[in-house]
This record gives C-alpha cells, structure tokens and sequence, in this order.
C-alpha cells in the first residue's frame, strides 16, 4: 500500500496544476481508509467549496487512473481551517507571531510536547518562543504542529465571503 509521502508525490502536481498548494496528505483508517488531501488556495490560504471539489473530482479521475491504494477508501478534501496544521517550512514563516503546538519524534532539550509562539525558521529549524526562551526544532523531527485557536488568529484569518452575515445578526437581535 501508499504510503502518505508516495501519496504526496502524486498528488501534489494535480494540485499545483489546479492552481493551489498543496497543505497535507494523509491516509489513516484500518478497516475503513480516508485519504485526507488537505490544500489551500495560495492568495487566499483557504478553499471554498467549489474549489474543494475541483480538488476532489480531478483527484478522484488521476486516482482511479493511477490505483496506488490497493484497498477501497474515502477521499476527503479540505481547507486548513483556522487552526491550521504547520506542514511545510513556509508555514513558520508566515504564521509568526502565533501560538501552536508541536509533537517531536525525537526529545529536545528533554522534551518531545511543545506550546508557544511561532518565531519563524532558521534553515530546516522552526524556531518556537516557549516561555519567553527560544527552542529550536529540526523540521525533520517534528512529528505534528498546529496552530492554537486564539482571538488574535482569529483576527488575522479572515473569512473568504462574509456576504450573508448581516442577515444572522439581524435574525439575532
């Protein structure tokens, strides 16, 4: 069977000639197989529906063709969300100044769990402000990294269409 970094090499020309980056591929499931293609649109770093499932017919087509999962699974495409998983070493940069949380495959400084303030990349370093002392994680052993929900990403992730909205706080008030 694929495996999520086979998938990614697949993938991720289809995605790019769509016109959007490719964020994370993963393949998880025992019994039932999802295969979760998670992309963004680059001007925006979100994608609508229509644009999920542009991503998800071209894919399903190249898929098919192609058949590099033997057993059957659920394709699922979508957008980060606002909490967004730090993938690709763009994301330290552009996400600076924001809280995650970060798993590590291999300890350092003693530690594998970290939470704090994403302070950018330094080469294949992520550099992450943990209680007000840099800690530097090689991109190699980073196992998972997210962004924590806090108002101010919220305040820096704007929605791509508040049309609508007005009309929700009309029928609240």
């Amino acid at each position: 069977m694929a495996d999520a970094a086979q998938l990614t090499r697949l993938i991720e020309p289809e995605v790019t000639r769509l016109g959007f980056d490719l964020v994370r591929v993963t393949l998880s499931g025992t019994k039932h197989l999802s295969l979760q293609v998670m992309a963004e649109d680059p001007k925006t770093g979100q994608l609508t529906l229509d644009e999920c499932a542009t991503i998800s017919r071209a894919l399903s087509a190249m898929l098919d063709e192609t058949d590099p999962i033997e057993d059957e699974y659920r394709l699922e495409v979508s957008s980060p969300g606002i909490d967004r998983p730090l993938t690709r070493a763009k994301d330290w940069t552009a996400w600076a100044g924001h809280e995650a949380r970060v798993s590590l495959n291999e300890a350092v400084d003693g530690r594998k769990r970290f939470q704090g303030i994403v302070r950018g990349l330094d080469g294949d370093t992520a550099l992450l402000e943990v209680e007000g002392v840099e800690v530097r994680l090689p991109l190699a052993d980073i196992f998972s990294a997210k962004l924590t929900l806090t108002d101010a990403l919220i305040k820096a992730s704007k929605p791509l269409s508040s049309e609508g909205a007005d009309d929700i706080i009309e029928e609240k008030e």
